[in-house]
């Protein structure tokens, strides 16, 4: 059975102009939400937007760098207001940065915890704050199967995306009393720009090829050699946001061709 319709609904995604999180509110708004593209890049964002109303569907463009508190603060405050309502969070801004852990930056450390950790948490404050007024609202945090297990060089994203499964346990726990869910995607490997960035880095920080980085650190736990589409993520985004009880909840889901399983 195909996830309910989203008719109604509003939906903010972070990281919303390119990549995953495009997919998913284009995947959000094919179900009949309004996807708000919450981006560091308002140019970037407002493209996008146009792109998704070209194809028939609901979606707007809003300026947001997550880590800084009073953007988040004014960017979902404008949403709501426009809107009168929020029913869907997808936290999904986010980046990448290896390094061995003896020669990690601290001030890159910083950085990515920033984006990932705090931008989640500032988020989430200021959308359970109108979703615990109407009494309802879904908040999916976009992890990594790095949410479960470890590689090479990703100290800082490894922690940050464990991170993300503790913060979606509380909130589950929390915003159960006024009809809030919060779960956690956990994609595999899904050829973004993101990772087509990674693929040259660890080459050269492994001391490999960029095919040896694909077939034997990013893809060799897979089931069929098969990078995780941006499809597959949104689709899993569609049925959290979609389930109709608290009964899913405080649940993560690994969508990694079988690289992680559990």
């Amino acid at each position: 059975m195909p996830p309910a319709s989203l008719n109604g609904q509003v939906a903010i995604v972070t990281g919303g102009a390119g990549g995953i999180g495009l997919g998913i509110a284009r995947r959000l708004a094919q179900a009949g939400a309004v996807a708000v593209l919450a981006d560091l890049s308002p140019a970037a964002a407002e493209a996008s937007a146009l792109a998704l109303r070209a194809e028939g569907l609901q979606a707007e463009a809003v300026a947001m760098d997550v880590s800084d508190e009073a953007m988040v603060e004014a960017a979902v405050a404008e949403v709501v207001r426009r809107f009168g309502r929020l029913d869907i969070l997808v936290s999904n801004a986010g980046i990448q940065i290896v390094h061995p852990i003896e020669d990690y930056p601290f001030a890159e450390w910083k950085r990515m915890l920033a984006i990932h950790l705090d931008g989640a948490f500032l988020t989430t404050r200021a959308s359970l704050r109108q979703m615990y007024r109407q009494g309802s609202g879904s908040i999916i945090y976009i992890g990594s199967v790095h949410s479960k297990e470890a590689s090479l060089l990703k100290s800082a994203y490894v922690t940050a995306k464990h991170g993300l499964i503790g913060l979606a346990k509380v909130v589950a726990k929390e915003g159960a009393a006024h009809g809030v869910r919060a779960n956690v995607v956990c994609p595999g490997f899904v050829r973004t720009p993101l990772v087509e960035k990674q693929i040259p880095e660890q080459a050269r920080a492994l001391g490999i090829s960029e095919e040896e980085v694909i077939r034997n650190v990013m893809l060799r736990e897979t089931v069929d050699g098969r990078f995780t589409t941006v499809e597959d993520v949104a689709e899993a985004v569609h049925v959290f946001a979609a389930a109709p009880s608290n009964a899913l909840t405080g649940q993560s889901l690994i969508v990694s061709h079988g690289w992680c399983m559990e």
